[in-house]
Order: C-alpha cells, then sequence, then structure tokens
C-alpha cells in the first residue's frame, strides 16, 4: 500500500476533520465537576461512534468514575495500541476567556490558523490526529494497516482513579507490541520530538504543629515555639548551596546521561535565556554545573507547592499560629523509589523538630519515573517518519513532566510506550484561552499516517 494517496486524501479533507474536532470540542466532558457527569458519557459516545464509522468495534466501558472507550481493529503486522483522553481541565477563570471555551471556532493570528477552544490541545486535538489518520487509510484501502487497540480514558485530568484497576482487569486484552501517547508536544515548533524518558512525581503534605491555640506574641512571641518558624528552617535545609537536595539518600538511583545523549541535547540549541525571559526571569537556578536542559529532563527535583500559616488576611494580626503547612513535590528521574523517598523525608522532617512541636504528614501520589528503550527499531522508524513530515529532524528527548499512564503500560501491560505529540508550548492547556494550531493538526494527521506506515513495512 502506498503512502502518498493517504497523505493526499488527509490534506484535501483537513475542513471536514476540523469540523469533527469541533463537534467533539462542544461537549464539556470536564471530568472534576461531577455537574460535566453526562457530558462526559457524552463524548465517549461521540467517540465510539466515530471509530465505528471507520470500522473499528469499539465500546463504552464502564468504570467506577467516568467510562473508557476500547476499540479494536484486527489486521496483518504489529499490534499497536494508541492512547488518549477525552476530559478536559476546568475553564476558570471564565472571564479571561476571549470566547465561550465549548463554542470551538478556528480564528485567524499573526502565526497562522488557531483552534480555540477547551481541550483543543490537551487533549482532544491530539487525540483525533490519530483517529484522522486511521480513517484516510480506512477511506482509500477499505482497512487499517494493522492491528490496532484504540483505549481513550475519561479520568485524565482528574487522577485517573479507574485507570488502574481497569487496565489490571483487561490486560490481556490491551496488551499490544508497543504503546502510542499523542499527550504530548513538539521541541518547538519545527522539531518533532520522541519522549523517551519521563519524571515520576511524589508529593507530600506537612502540617507542623506546636500551641494548642494561636498565641498572642506579645505575651508568647519569643518563648513558645513557632510553627511558621520551624517550617520554614526545615523548607530552607532541603537544598544545600550548590542546589542539591539534602534529603538522606534521595541520589539513589539518578543515572548520569551518556555523553552521546547529551551531545544530542546540546545539539537542539535550547535557548534558555528565551525560555526565562518568557516567564520573567533570566537566570537558571538548580544544581550547579548542570545544564538547564538536563535539569529540565534528567534531573530530580525538590520543590515547594505552597506554604501557609498564621493570619493573611487585610490588615495585621499579632499571633504566632498554632500550625503551619507546607505541600512539597518531587520530581523523580531513573530508578528512584518514590516510597523509599516518603519515608526518607518524613524520617528528616521529623529529625528537626524541637520539643513541644509536631508533625502531620498526608500523602498526594508516588509514581516512579519512566525510561523507554529505544533498541526497539519502532522508534527509529518512527522518528525517520518524524523527520520526513517536519522542517528538521526529529529528535529523542526528555520531559520534566510526568505522564504516569506511560509507567502503567510498562507495569501492568509490559510494554513499552512511544510518546509523540504535536502540542505547543504556548498553547496554553489548563488556562484560558487554549488554543491547537491548524498546522499541528494538520500534520499531526499526516506524521501518524507515516508512523503507521514505517510501522508496518
Amino acid at each position: 500500500m502506498s503512502l502518498e494517496p493517504v497523505l493526499a486524501r488527509l490534506d484535501a479533507e483537513l475542513p471536514a476533520a476540523t469540523e469533527r474536532l469541533l463537534d467533539l470540542l462542544r461537549i464539556p466532558s470536564v471530568s472534576t465537576d461531577p455537574a460535566n457527569k453526562a457530558d462526559c458519557e457524552r463524548a465517549a459516545d461521540w467517540l465510539v461512534a466515530d471509530l465505528r464509522s471507520i470500522g473499528v468495534a469499539a465500546e463504552k466501558r464502564p468504570t467506577t468514575g467516568h467510562p473508557m472507550v476500547v476499540g479494536h481493529v484486527e489486521g496483518d503486522g504489529p499490534h499497536l495500541l494508541f492512547y488518549g483522553h477525552y476530559d478536559v481541565q476546568p475553564v476558570d477563570p471564565i472571564d479571561l476567556w476571549d470566547r465561550d471555551p465549548f463554542d470551538p471556532q478556528v480564528q485567524d493570528t499573526a502565526a497562522g490558523p488557531v483552534i480555540r477552544g477547551r481541550g483543543s490541545s490537551d487533549d482532544k486535538g491530539q487525540l483525533m490526529t490519530f483517529v484522522e489518520a486511521c480513517r484516510a487509510w480506512k477511506a482509500e484501502y477499505g482497512s487499517l494497516p494493522c492491528s490496532i487497540t484504540f483505549f481513550f480514558e475519561g479520568e485524565e485530568e482528574s487522577g485517573s482513579p479507574s485507570l488502574i484497576p481497569f487496565m489490571k482487569e483487561n490486560a490481556d486484552e490491551l496488551k499490544a507490541d508497543i504503546a502510542l501517547i499523542c499527550d504530548t508536544g513538539l521541541f518547538d515548533s519545527t522539531t518533532p520530538a520522541i519522549i523517551t524518558m519521563l519524571r515520576g512525581m511524589l508529593g507530600e503534605e506537612l502540617t507542623i504543629k506546636a500551641a494548642s491555640r494561636d498565641l498572642h506574641s506579645g505575651m508568647y512571641g519569643g518563648v513558645a515555639a513557632n510553627p511558621i518558624r520551624v517550617l520554614s528552617g526545615i523548607i530552607a535545609g532541603l537544598h544545600d548551596e550548590t542546589g542539591r537536595v539534602t534529603v538522606p539518600g534521595f541520589y539513589d538511583g539518578v543515572p548520569e546521561m551518556s555523553n552521546e545523549i547529551i551531545a544530542q541535547w546540546d545539539d537542539l540549541k535550547f535557548d534558555h535565556t528565551a525560555f526565562l525571559n518568557s516567564v520573567g526571569l533570566s537566570e537558571p537556578s538548580g544544581e550547579t554545573g548542570r545544564r538547564p536542559l538536563e535539569m529540565i529532563w534528567s534531573r530530580p527535583t525538590c520543590e515547594v507547592n505552597g506554604i501557609w500559616g498564621g493570619y493573611t488576611g487585610d490588615g495585621f494580626k499579632t499571633v504566632l499560629p498554632a500550625d503551619a503547612h507546607a505541600k512539597i513535590s518531587f520530581r523523580l528521574v531513573g530508578t528512584q523509589d518514590p516510597h523509599k523517598i516518603r519515608e526518607n523525608f518524613r524520617a528528616h522532617v521529623s529529625a528537626q523538630l524541637p520539643p513541644d512541636v509536631e508533625v502531620e504528614f498526608r500523602g498526594h501520589g508516588a509514581s516512579p519515573a519512566s525510561q523507554m528503550s529505544i533498541e526497539d527499531p519502532a522508534f527509529d522508524k518512527a522518528r525517520q517518519a518524524l523527520s520526513d513530515e517536519w522542517p528538521l529532524p526529529a529528535a529523542y528527548v526528555g520531559c520534566g513532566g510526568s505522564i504516569p499512564i506511560a509507567g502503567y503500560f510498562k507495569s501492568i501491560l509490559g510494554m513499552d510506550a512511544m510518546l509523540v505529540g504535536f502540542g505547543k508550548d504556548d498553547d496554553q492547556i489548563h488556562s484560558p484561552n487554549e488554543k491547537y494550531d491548524v498546522d499541528s493538526f494538520h500534520k499531526g494527521m499526516r506524521s501518524w499516517a507515516r508512523i503507521l506506515d514505517a510501522l508496518t513495512r
């Protein structure tokens, strides 16, 4: 089967594909809000119907939360699993949107036309790039080029509470040769990327307690323990003067990147000055002696995400608070064990408490890092396919964020995942006025068609 007719059909039917995406974007499938439960059902139904229209045996599967969409096509060659999610983030603050977030529209901008609306980039637009590539294959040849399992989730934006149980219960059905994940982006506007490493995530919330009630600072100041001062000291000591994390055993399992990988990353010519300038900063922070891109992709972190205590309202209230709170997250790499780090962190904090002070901990998730093996020839085939479509060659890159599904495919289903997406840094995902470039949508469809062709030859 020749690829060229498939690409030509994708070019010709871009307007129709865009209309289908706009139709899906009109469904307010906000998974975190119980008021949108029926909308999540409706989005799942829409996808089932659309997959069936191209010959996929698709079903809506119930869970304790929002449904999964699972579909299968039998064919020759490799068996691929494609994952995406149909749920979207809440739209608040609504007053910062230029238009109704669920009344999507193609808008002209200085950088070219964009599809504006909640979910356009994260992840409905990305999900539909693959579906449209399959639609074109089906229209041209009457079948898809290989066996494909479609797996669409409805709770990714709300912590995926049903995902692990569903995957374990349906492991035999979902297993494939490799998983494809679209919930990612380009390295830059002209350089496609395949993510080969993802940082893991550990969240901790701690409450420091001292006196039985808030105290008058004139009567008790200087003699009574102040939880905010204790907490501040603990937080200040989480890094040494070189930026390294001081929690015992924290760097166990942290690998050094090979010279070859570092050289490839250097070739990307990442402009860290522009990256920081775009958010009002100028100088890299973090570990001394580490490249900025290295710190984002391959080094672990400890960050304070929130801190509060005492009186924070208008005016002034001179109190020593009875308690103080902080939320701290750790991004993990290599084989760092999140559960061991949690244990060590809690012991590290507890050892620093003065008399009359105690601490309570609350965990918020713990997932290890993921690293894909690019020894599988599928990775090089996909990289070449992407390079054929985009102006610059595709690169193997890391990702500073965490995409737990990639790790679950490995730990539950025993298969590697290939992360390929076409979002851009300025897509404003999770923010007002989210958009997806029409060019990203168009070239994303063509890219998946090329990848399907490459993987089935």
